[in-house]
């Protein structure tokens, strides 16, 4: 059996997830996890702008950037820096400072990373919003909103004037949280 998460310890979720890990999609008798996965079944069952190109290159650009979100940006902006301060670990329930700086190298990297790969581009795979996009934004979001944010950002105006846009869109605005409102 997969290890116990900290944040999903009910057994009933580890039915859903065999990892005890959201997101999770029940869509009548189906059930379906692993946010990228999700994510393309969404895209294709029901309507709306598509978000994966037709062409096939282009598809498998996108394929790859949902991969290096899932797998190096998530592990770097979300398991090692993001949750120390969503569920601080400390002493009397305090963020971990020392954890969060021995992060921010790493989460540094990450950000730098996509600022390249989003060049002069709207979007990080092409011209626009993609399942790549969707990944990114929520991470990007609650990194974006912390108290941290304006020097996480300073090196990487690319990303940091993609970011604005992602809040800019309808679909961003009904779905990121409002850290006023949280």
């Amino acid at each position: 059996m997969a290890s116990r998460s900290p944040f999903f310890q009910d057994e009933r979720h580890f039915d859903l997830h065999p990892f005890g890990k959201v997101p999770v999609l029940l869509h009548g008798a189906r059930r379906l996890y692993e946010t990228a996965a999700i994510c393309r079944y969404l895209d294709a069952a029901f309507d709306g702008p598509a978000l994966q190109p037709g062409d096939l290159w282009e598809r498998a650009r996108v394929d790859q950037w949902c991969a290096v979100l899932a797998l190096y940006v998530d592990q770097a902006l979300v398991r090692c820096y993001l949750l120390e301060f969503a569920f601080p670990k400390g002493a009397d329930g305090s963020v971990r400072m020392d954890r969060v700086k021995e992060a921010q190298p790493e989460v540094s990297r990450m950000l730098r990373l996509l600022d390249t790969q989003l060049g002069k581009r709207e979007y990080l795979v092409g011209e626009q919003f993609t399942i790549a996009d969707a990944i990114a934004a929520p991470m990007l979001d609650y990194l974006f909103k912390l108290p941290s944010a304006a020097s996480l950002f300073a090196d990487v105006p690319r990303l940091a004037a993609y970011v604005q846009r992602l809040h800019e869109r309808e679909s961003c605005r009904k779905v990121l949280i409002d850290a006023k409102a949280a």
